[in-house]
């Protein structure tokens, strides 16, 4: 048994996050929870809100609120809507946590002490219409690397390069739309990231098995002459997490907070300490630190694109400068864009389908399913509903849902509500019995190296096998002249729907508990052998029929849909 520590990156607190943004971390870190819980390892699996900086005060200025309780019930609106997508977390927490406040402290003072923070003086971008400093990402022009007119003045999106708010050309305050902006001088921390190159490089260097798309951005950014620069880690604001050396105060840093970018990350090992207060584990050291038991823990990341740079180098930076034996990431799993319909999905844009209103028109199921079998893996990726609609109904119902209905009814009509006996098996068994082996075992191999496209291609065929093998059999026909034979089909098949409710559980847990109820077979393990799992249910064992799993989609709901989620969230 092993021990796997996975997180995903925690989104902002700032809104209802859309399906991009599910795809691209939380989903396919549950489908890998999901899968190695089942395979017996120790899993702790975590996420978070990440509540700090200027666009949680203005999501809370615009929604009339204090901007601590904002943040506390926008927790709860995404603890909701994480529920309602079945996933699995061992803890969901919160950037803005006592546990948070006192590691991110903590890590400064650590940082300090080892000489690789330094106070510099800056001249920083200050807006008259808004009449404040505006952080680097609350500044917006055209990036000078590749044009793209909406860069933000810490990193543009569109090309990844990091960037500083006087490399933009024509910027703007993003609050305000002002180009009246002045820059004025103040005093920050800065984290000497320069300092620990050699470092970095050696560590990702050591990372041979990491995906391309992971180590090139890391490469490109440990490479670029102004990749690796020093960052700065304070702000002049008042929501965060103060200034402090550990429990002391810092000189010169009255009134000032702790950079998002900085305190986020150590929300990670912070959301363990909050899982062992809220009574759900005890001991969150013997996953976070190496002189505490964490030496054997597995620590696997996933993450937009978007993200790597920071967990790559910054965050890792934080660590590696602290001096102390914190757990470092093993595997990083990173995702191209998922994009919406011929454009962008934008929060900001409030372009796509979010994830509140995806649970109003379906169960979470269906759109897991279409997420994780067309997540972007190799290359950015597109949702269309007529894609939709086709994935939900060819896979979803006409193979998955229709060998169990098609079984279950056939059975119950001709043999009853149990599992029939008589018959043996032929050729035809035999022969499935050793495909799907070969395909379980192609399925267990690339679910195990996150290959989150391939196992779902893997999955469906072990669906379609069982299909292809029933019309063949055909117990309907077999049991006009030999019963047995009908019986011993109805058996085989009835066990298959056991065996993939619990191959699916990674992917359609609802589904998955469904069948598994109704088989009568609740909690389940994974199979040794593909023929011990078509042995499980002995012939007596009773089931009931459920009900229809997976209803089409029909023309006319994809169509009302297209209409109504054109791209601006209404």
């Amino acid at each position: 048994m092993a021990r796997i520590l996975i997180t995903s990156a925690i989104p902002y607190i700032n809104g209802i996050k859309h399906l991009g943004n599910l795809v691209g971390s939380q989903l396919p870190a549950d489908l890998f929870a999901r899968y190695m819980r089942q395979r017996g390892h120790e899993v702790l699996f975590l996420c978070a809100t990440d509540e700090h900086g200027t666009p949680a005060e203005l999501a809370a200025a615009k929604a009339g609120k204090p901007v601590a309780e904002y943040c506390a019930e926008m927790w709860q609106v995404q603890k909701d809507l994480s529920d309602g997508f079945r996933l699995s977390f061992d803890h969901f927490g919160r950037s803005s946590s006592p546990q948070n406040h006192k590691l991110t402290q903590h890590f400064a003072g650590r940082l300090a002490e080892a000489g690789l923070i330094r106070e510099v003086s800056e001249e920083q971008v200050y807006s008259h219409a808004d009449k404040r400093f505006l952080p680097d990402r609350y500044i917006e022009g055209t990036c000078p690397n590749c044009g793209y007119d909406r860069a933000r003045g810490d990193q543009c999106e569109n090309c990844t390069k990091q960037l500083d708010p006087t490399d933009l050309i024509d910027p703007r305050s993003a609050i305000s739309g002002s180009t009246d902006l002045e820059v004025r001088e103040t005093k920050h921390l800065y984290l000497r990231q320069s300092e620990m190159r050699g470092q970095l490089n050696d560590w990702i260097d050591s990372k041979t098995d990491w995906p391309i798309l992971t180590t090139s951005i890391a490469r490109k950014w440990l490479n670029d002459g102004d990749g690796l620069r020093d960052r700065g880690i304070t702000r002049d604001l008042d929501w965060g997490i103060p200034v402090k050396k550990g429990e002391a105060e810092w000189p010169g840093m009255e009134g000032k907070v702790f950079y998002v970018w900085f305190d986020a990350p150590i929300e990670y090992i912070a959301c363990a300490a909050e899982w062992v207060d809220a009574g759900k584990g005890d001991d969150w050291e013997r996953w976070w630190r190496e002189d505490k038991g964490a030496e054997d823990v597995r620590y696997v990341q996933f993450m937009g694109k978007d993200n790597v740079p920071f967990h790559t180098l910054s965050f890792p930076a934080t660590i590696m400068g602290s001096g102390e034996p914190w757990k470092l990431v093993d595997y990083i799993k990173s995702f191209n864009y998922l994009n919406y319909d011929g454009g962008q999905f934008s929060t900001s844009q409030g372009r796509g389908v979010f994830m509140d209103q995806a649970l109003e028109i379906l169960p979470a199921d269906y759109w897991r399913w279409w997420l994780l079998s067309h997540a972007p893996e190799s290359s950015d990726s597109e949702f269309t509903w007529e894609n939709f609609q086709a994935s939900v109904n060819k896979d979803l119902a006409d193979v998955l849902g229709n060998f169990v209905s098609r079984v279950t009814k056939f059975c119950r009509s001709k043999f009853g509500e149990v599992v029939p006996e008589g018959g043996e098996y032929g050729d035809a068994e035999v022969a499935l019995v050793a495909e799907l082996q070969g395909r379980v075992d192609a399925y267990q191999a690339h679910m195990e190296a996150m290959e989150v496209r391939k196992s779902a291609a893997e999955l469906r065929a072990i669906w379609v096998a069982g299909n292809e093998y029933l019309q063949a059999a055909a117990p309907w026909a077999a049991y006009k002249e030999d019963p047995d034979r009908a019986a011993a089909i109805v058996r085989l098949s009835l066990n298959l729907i056991r065996l993939y409710a619990v191959l699916s559980e990674p992917f359609i847990p609802d589904a998955s508990a469904a069948m598994l109820e109704a088989m009568g077979a609740a909690g389940a393990d994974w199979p040794d052998t593909v023929g011990e799992a078509l042995a499980a249910l002995p012939a007596g064992h009773g089931f009931t029929v459920p009900d229809v799993l997976f209803a089409k989609i029909t023309d006319e709901a994809r169509e009302g849909w297209q209409e109504k989620f054109a791209g601006q969230r209404g």
